[in-house]
C-alpha cells in the first residue's frame, strides 16, 4: 500500500495512504487534532476527572496513568503525551499498538519536533520509533513506553488502562475496526471509570460503544469536524 508524506493545514505533516485517500491525521491539522481529541478531551480530562481523583493527585504514590493507544502510527499522540507528562508531573505507562509500523524514512520526514518547538526532545521522538517492540522502555523519567505489533482484535488486556486513545483508520475504509467486537475488547481493557476518546462521531460507532456497556457523550470536534466521541466505563 503506497504511503506518502503530506502537510496539513496547521503546518504539521502526516502520512497519506493513496489508494484509500485516507490520512493518519486530519488534513485540517495533525497537531491541532491530536491536541484537541487525545490531550484535551482524553489525557487532561482523565487527570482532572475520571482517571485521577484529587486525593490521588495529592498522593505521590498514585501519580500514575496507564494509556493504551489504538494505532501508534506516527507517534504524534505519544509524543504529545510525553511532553504533557512532564508538565503535570505524572508517570505515564503508555502502550502503543500498531500492526504496520512506519519506516525510518517516514519518521524522519515528520516535523513534529520543529512544529512543537521541542528541539530538546528530538532524540526522544526518534527513540519512540526506534525502541524495541514488546519491551518496557523508560524513555524519560515520567514516560514508560511499551509497543506491541499486533492487530487490534488480538489485544487481551483486562482491567489494565485508565485511558484509551482510539485512533484507528476511519470506518469508511476499515469498518471492521469500529464494531461491537472491537469495542468489547476496549471495554475489557479499561479499568473502572476508564475513558476512551476518538475523533469519530458516526452514529453506528456510538451505538456499538453503547451496546458493549459504554456511557457515550458527544463533544465538539477538532478543526474540520463537528463532533467527536468520549466513552466511559462506568462500572
Amino acid at each position: 500500500m503506497q504511503r506518502h508524506i503530506i502537510t496539513t493545514a496547521d503546518g504539521s505533516k502526516t502520512i497519506q495512504i493513496e489508494e484509500w485517500n485516507e490520512q493518519y491525521h486530519s488534513i485540517h491539522g495533525a497537531i491541532q487534532e491530536a491536541n484537541h481529541v487525545y490531550i484535551k478531551h482524553g489525557l487532561l480530562f482523565s487527570l482532572d476527572h475520571k482517571g485521577f481523583s484529587k486525593s490521588d493527585l495529592e498522593d505521590d504514590n498514585s501519580r500514575e496513568l496507564s494509556i493504551l493507544e489504538i494505532g501508534f502510527g506516527t507517534g504524534l499522540n505519544s509524543f504529545l503525551t510525553l511532553i504533557e507528562a512532564e508538565k503535570y508531573a505524572v508517570d505515564i505507562h503508555y502502550c502503543g499498538v500498531e500492526a504496520f509500523p512506519i519506516t525510518v524514512e517516514e519518521m524522519e520526514a515528520l516535523n513534529y519536533v520543529e512544529e512543537l518547538q521541542a528541539d530538546d526532545k528530538k532524540a526522544v521522538f526518534v527513540e519512540l520509533h526506534s525502541s524495541p517492540w514488546e519491551k518496557d522502555i523508560q524513555l524519560t523519567a515520567q514516560f514508560k513506553l511499551h509497543k506491541q505489533q499486533k492487530l487490534f482484535k488480538d489485544i487481551t488486556a483486562n482491567n489494565q488502562f485508565n485511558l484509551i486513545y482510539f485512533d484507528a483508520f476511519g470506518a469508511r475504509v476499515q469498518p471492521e475496526l469500529w464494531t461491537e467486537e472491537i469495542f468489547r475488547i476496549m471495554f475489557t481493557a479499561l479499568k473502572s471509570n476508564g475513558v476512551l476518546v476518538t475523533y469519530a462521531a458516526k452514529g453506528s460507532v456510538r451505538r456499538a460503544m453503547q451496546e458493549v456497556g459504554f456511557s457515550v457523550e458527544k463533544l465538539p470536534g477538532p478543526p474540520g469536524k463537528r463532533e467527536m466521541l468520549r466513552a466511559t466505563k462506568e462500572v
